[in-house]
């Protein structure tokens, strides 16, 4: 266990220490949760566009379940990391929120649009850009990213599992009230 803590801070060191002043200000920004809102906007509109409006609000609310599911300071590495902009992000904690929330909307959100026979993949970008950042920042640990990545990854496909036959009922009884064609 402790080689895998050596490999750890290892790995964090190397990425945190890879800055330049530029790429401190992209990761930094990437890194704010503010950023994303023009992309969770544009998500909420394709789910409510593409699905309608009652069961886009079903993806919608099991969208912020899965993330509300998903659950920077340490003494062996302070004052060894390069901060950019003050910003220690809290604790270092295992998991990481950042990947445990980016990874289940990006899953979740590819499972939603999977039943449209389209891909939602393309969100790997945004999970692997907001993870890598923080590394870069200094405020998680590889293993943290990781662990953050499970478990974001569990919540969305259990998400998904319960959403599904509710998605199934909510089907069924718009067909059942629908008029039968006459003969």
């Amino acid at each position: 266990m402790e080689r895998l803590i050596e490999i750890d801070q290892a790995w964090l060191l190397a990425i945190n220490g890879a800055h330049t002043p530029w790429l401190d200000q992209i990761f930094w920004y990437i890194s704010q949760a503010w950023v994303w809102i023009p992309l969770y906007i544009i998500l909420i509109g394709l789910l409510l566009g593409t699905f309608g409006w009652r069961k886009g609000l079903l993806m919608v609310l099991a969208l912020a379940i899965a993330v509300g599911l998903s659950p920077t300071h340490e003494p062996a590495v302070e004052g060894l990391v390069h901060i950019v902009h003050n910003y220690t992000g809290g604790l270092y904690g295992f998991v990481s929120s950042h990947a445990a929330n980016t990874f289940s909307v990006a899953l979740l959100f590819a499972l939603f649009w999977q039943q449209k026979n389209s891909h939602g993949w393309w969100l790997l970008v945004y999970v692997v850009l907001n993870c890598y950042s923080r590394i870069y920042l200094g405020v998680h640990y590889p293993g943290d990213i990781l662990g953050g990545l499970v478990v974001g990854g569990a919540m969305a496909l259990l998400v998904f599992w319960v959403y599904r036959p509710v998605d199934d009922k909510l089907r069924a009884g718009d067909e059942a009230c629908r008029p039968l064609d006459d003969p």
